[in-house]
C-alpha cells in the first residue's frame, strides 16, 4: 500500500497539496512601468487561507493587464483558483529569470489569457504531501486520485498539456527542474514568443527634441505592451456583420462510427441501400441538398448523409480524430460570447446545418476524448448532454486561438 500511495503521490507533478497550512501566505504589489502598463506581482507562498478577493481589488482599482511570481510554491488547490481567477479577469501572465515561478505557481501562471515566460522561469518537480500521518493509508490515495485528477481537467481547461506531468516525476520533492523555451512550448506553458516585441527598436523622437534620461525600470515588464482582448472578442464584433461562408465540399471519405455507413439510392434514411461502403473509403461528392450528399464512388452513384461522410474541404481536423461537443447555438454572436465566458479553452465550428458547435479545444484520439468526457461530466465542467463527435459535420473553425 504504502508502494502504491507514493505512486499516486508523485503523479501529481508538481507542487505540494499544503494540508494544514493555516495563514496567509501570498502578497499581491501593483505597479505600472514607465510605458504606463500596470501589473501586479504576486510574491510568497500558496497556502489555503489566502485572501483572493483583494487581488481582485487590485487588479480592478489599478487597472492591471498582467500578472507576474515571485513564488516558490504551495498549495495545489489554491494556486489553481488563482489560475482560474486570473483567467475570468482576462489578464496575461508574464513571467522573467529574475524572479521565480516554482513549483504549485506554474499552476497559476497557466491561467493567463497570454503566457510569457523566459527559458529558466518556471520550474517543475515531484509533489509532497504533507501531514500524511494524520490520514489513513486508503483516505491518502483517495485524497491523492482526486487532487490528480482536479490537476489534469485544470491543465486541459488552460490548454496546457497534461503529459508535463510525466517530465516533473524524473525530479525529487527537493530538487526543482526549470522548463526550456522548447519545453515550455511543446507543452504549451506559454501561449506566445514576444521575444520580436521586447526587442522591437523604439520610435525616434521627434527632430529638435532633447534627450532625456529614463531611469533604470523596476521590471522587465516595462518592454512589453498591455495585453490584447483575446481573439475571440474581436471575433464578436465582427459577428454581428456577417456570418461565414461554407466551402463547397467536393470530395471526402466515409466516416462512420460503426465503421461503415449506407449509399441510398435517394436522399431519404429510408430510402433502399445501393451498397454499404466502409470507413476510409473515397468518394467524389456531386451535390449537396437537404444535408444529404449525392456522392460517386467509381461508376456508382447515391445519396449518403453529412454525418457520414469526411469532407476533405472542411477544417473538421484529422480523419481518425474526434472532439468533444459541450454547447451548440443557431447563431455566431451568442456562440462566441458563450465561448469568452467559459472557464474552459474551447473552438467555435460553423455546421453544415448553419449552427455552431462549440467544442473542447483541440482534437483527440477516440480513447483520449472519452476520458476527458467522462472525466469532466464527473466534475460538473461541462453539460451533462456533451458527446464524443466525429465532427463530419463541421466546416470551418471561426473561433479561439
Amino acid at each position: 500500500m504504502r508502494t502504491i500511495l507514493r505512486i499516486l503521490v508523485l503523479c501529481l507533478g508538481m507542487g505540494t497539496l499544503g494540508v494544514g497550512q493555516a495563514h496567509a501566505d501570498l502578497t499581491y504589489a501593483p505597479d505600472t512601468t514607465p510605458d504606463g502598463v500596470s501589473f501586479i506581482l504576486v510574491k510568497g507562498s500558496f497556502s489555503y487561507n489566502d485572501e483572493l478577493g483583494e487581488f481582485s481589488r487590485l487588479v480592478r482599482t489599478h487597472n492591471a493587464s498582467i500578472v507576474t511570481f515571485d513564488s516558490v510554491g504551495g498549495n495545489v488547490a489554491k494556486a489553481m483558483e488563482l489560475g482560474r481567477l486570473i483567467r475570468s479577469l482576462g489578464l496575461a501572465t508574464f513571467q522573467f529569470r529574475t524572479q521565480e515561478c516554482a513549483s504549485a505557481c506554474s499552476l497559476a501562471f497557466m491561467g493567463g489569457v497570454f503566457r510569457y515566460a523566459e527559458a529558466g522561469s518556471i520550474g517543475v518537480h515531484k509533489s509532497s504531501f504533507r501531514n500524511s500521518n494524520l490520514l489513513s493509508a486508503e483516505e491518502a490515495v483517495s485524497q491523492v486520485q482526486e487532487l490528480t485528477a482536479e490537476v489534469m481537467i485544470y491543465m486541459s481547461e488552460m490548454g496546457v498539456d497534461p503529459s508535463l506531468l510525466k517530465l516533473s516525476l524524473k525530479y525529487d520533492s527537493d530538487d526543482i527542474r526549470y522548463l526550456s523555451r522548447s519545453e515550455m512550448e511543446q507543452y504549451r506553458v506559454v501561449t506566445t514568443d514576444m521575444t520580436e516585441v521586447a526587442h522591437a527598436p523604439a520610435e525616434p523622437a521627434p527632430a529638435g527634441t532633447a534627450p532625456q534620461a529614463v531611469p533604470e525600470p523596476p521590471s522587465r515588464l516595462q518592454a512589453f505592451p498591455p495585453a490584447p482582448p483575446p481573439p475571440s472578442s474581436q471575433i464578436a464584433r465582427g459577428a454581428r456583420e456577417g456570418q461565414p461562408t461554407t466551402p463547397v465540399a467536393r470530395t471526402g471519405r466515409v466516416r462512420h462510427p460503426k465503421g461503415r455507413a449506407p449509399m441510398k439510392v435517394a436522399a431519404d434514411g429510408k430510402a433502399a441501400d445501393v451498397g454499404i461502403l466502409r470507413n476510409g473509403t473515397p468518394l467524389t461528392i456531386l451535390g449537396d441538398r437537404d444535408r444529404w450528399y449525392r456522392v460517386r464512388v467509381g461508376n456508382i452513384t447515391g445519396y449518403m448523409h453529412h454525418t457520414w461522410v469526411y469532407v476533405d474541404q472542411f477544417e473538421s481536423g484529422p480523419f481518425d480524430h474526434r472532439h468533444v461537443q459541450i454547447k451548440s447555438f443557431d447563431n455566431l454572436y451568442d456562440a462566441l460570447t458563450f465561448a469568452e465566458t467559459s472557464s474552459l479553452q474551447v473552438d467555435v465550428y460553423l455546421a453544415t446545418n448553419a449552427w455552431y458547435a462549440v467544442t473542447l479545444r483541440g482534437t483527440f484520439e477516440e480513447s483520449r476524448a472519452k476520458e476527458l468526457l467522462r472525466i469532466l461530466k464527473g466534475n460538473k465542467a461541462i453539460p451533462s448532454d456533451s458527446f464524443v463527435t466525429y465532427s463530419n459535420t463541421y466546416v470551418r473553425k471561426v473561433c479561439c486561438n
